[in-house]
């Protein structure tokens, strides 16, 4: 495979993540148009996000595997189709059922295309440089569709019909479609085992029932039948994916990977990163909205930036961890961030557009330079797994942002209700609910990047040890 081919291939990935990123966020913004339009309830308007969510992260695992075992690009393709002919059909949805089958089905491809997208990068680019290169451009990807999607729904929502937030998607998936039939090369595992059907079943229900309960606890009540059913059966449905993996002749998931440090330490690190970043960007779209009294559009370009520092920093992480080890540009990037979290603390409700943006840099460069993170835990994915560990990797990421989302909310609520019951407005009660959630966000930001620094400085430790690496210092 030559270097233009795997560019291509490269595009084509990263297109790929762009709209299934976008898909994430870019309803928030959109939601009264079309409350208005559909005569929604408020339940029906949460169900519009959380449908995509719940199918999404539910099958993550899912749409690994199957890759591993049918093909990447055959996986890839078939994930790209449903998420764009479901995307046609979400745009031009007249009713509430229709649209939340859509978004259901989106949930679907995107959870089918997604894990592909770092196993195929896995498989082009062999060289580790090079990986590591394809790995922050297909970070700064992701960064820009999770900054761009408030931005872009709130232009369309003014500007043009609600379900062009979802018609977008056909022209981009259509032209994706066609360049990653063209350029992506089919890759599998290389030992063909068969499908573990117990395993699957039992991790979908598990990351299913959890998603459910994270998205709709802070609603219904903890305490709810509902929502303590929901978390037994995930309890319940993990500790039954644990006993089948541990007896499977072909597991889906080897648990041998858990033990390695780099894998096991980078996943955490990763889960501290998206806890943080995205608990605190659902949140700061309020606060900039309903605080600062900033239009929708205003509140999406107050994250432009940021998205551009990301996509920055993402570009270049890998020759920054090259430099000075990842171990070090992971944990001081992460530092980073949880000082930019935390000096948000210090905006109160008369802030400026441009006294945000010290906040926002810092956020911005830190959490671009974190990407070499997802570099060095690909490197030591098994091959042959490839798709599987990527699952792992983005459903990880995706639990520990709804859990951000829930905690932080629960923070924020809690902080919320005090200064009500004693006499503050509401705006100022949700402020200081706001600047408690951004303490604990940023703490554990931080705590993410001194696990980042003890888990792959064993890699540096390892590199710098081994038999080959003494051999060649010893004969240069």
């Amino acid at each position: 495979m030559n270097t233009v081919h795997r560019r291509w291939t490269l595009i084509a990935v990263t297109l790929a993540t762009f709209m299934t990123y976008l898909d994430n966020n870019i309803v928030n913004v959109a939601l009264p148009a079309m409350r208005r339009e559909l005569h929604l309830s408020i339940a029906g308007l949460e169900w519009a996000v959380s449908a995509y969510i719940l199918v999404f992260a539910g099958l993550l695992l899912v749409g690994g595997r199957l890759a591993d075992a049918f093909g990447r690009r055959r996986l890839f393709l078939i994930g790209l189709t449903v998420f764009t002919i479901s995307s046609l059909a979400a745009g031009l949805s007249g009713s509430f059922d229709l649209l939340m089958v859509s978004r259901a089905v989106q949930g679907l491809g995107a959870a089918l295309v997604t894990p592909t997208t770092l196993a195929v990068i896995s498989a082009a680019f062999t060289d580790p440089r090079e990986r590591n290169a394809a790995v922050g451009a297909w970070g700064a990807v992701g960064a820009l569709a999770l900054a761009l999607g408030p931005l872009l729904g709130g232009l369309i929502s003014q500007h043009l019909s609600w379900g062009w937030i979802f018609l977008i998607n056909v022209p981009i998936g259509i032209a994706t479609l066609a360049l990653g039939a063209w350029a992506i090369p089919e890759s599998r595992e290389a030992v063909k085992r068969r499908l573990d059907v117990p395993g699957l079943a039992a991790s979908a229900t598990a990351l299913f029932t959890l998603t459910y309960a994270l998205i709709e606890g802070p609603h219904l009540g903890w305490s709810s039948p509902i929502i303590v059913g929901s978390l037994a059966v995930t309890l319940l449905a993990g500790l039954v994916f644990v006993r089948i993996e541990t007896r499977s002749d072909d597991p889906m998931v080897e648990l041998s990977l858990f033990r390695n440090r780099i894998f096991a330490g980078g996943s955490i690190a990763l889960m501290m990163w998206a806890f943080g970043l995205f608990g605190i960007y659902f949140f700061t779209s309020l606060y900039l909205q309903d605080v600062l009294v900033f239009s929708p559009t205003k509140a999406g370009l107050a994250f432009v930036p940021m998205a551009l520092l990301i996509a920055i920093g993402a570009i270049a992480s890998e020759p920054v961890a090259r430099t000075i080890g990842a171990y070090r540009s992971v944990s001081m990037a992460m530092i980073l961030m949880a000082l930019g979290i935390s000096s948000m603390s210090l905006l109160g409700n008369n802030a400026s557009f441009l006294a945000l943006m010290p906040s926002f840099a810092a956020i911005g460069i830190g959490g671009g330079l974190t990407t070499s993170l997802n570099a060095t835990v690909l490197g030591v994915m098994p091959s042959g797994q490839a798709g599987v560990a990527s699952g792992i990797f983005n459903a990880s990421r995706e639990v520990a942002g709804l859990l951000g989302i829930t905690v932080i909310g629960g923070i924020i609520s809690a902080r919320q209700g005090f200064e009500l019951r004693h006499g503050h407005s509401a705006s100022s009660a949700f402020l200081s609910g706001y600047q408690s959630g951004l303490l604990v966000a940023a703490a554990l930001v931080a705590l993410g990047g001194l696990t980042a620094w003890n888990a792959l400085r064993s890699r540096q430790v390892a590199e710098r040890t081994s038999p080959l690496a003494h051999r060649a210092r010893t004969t240069t």
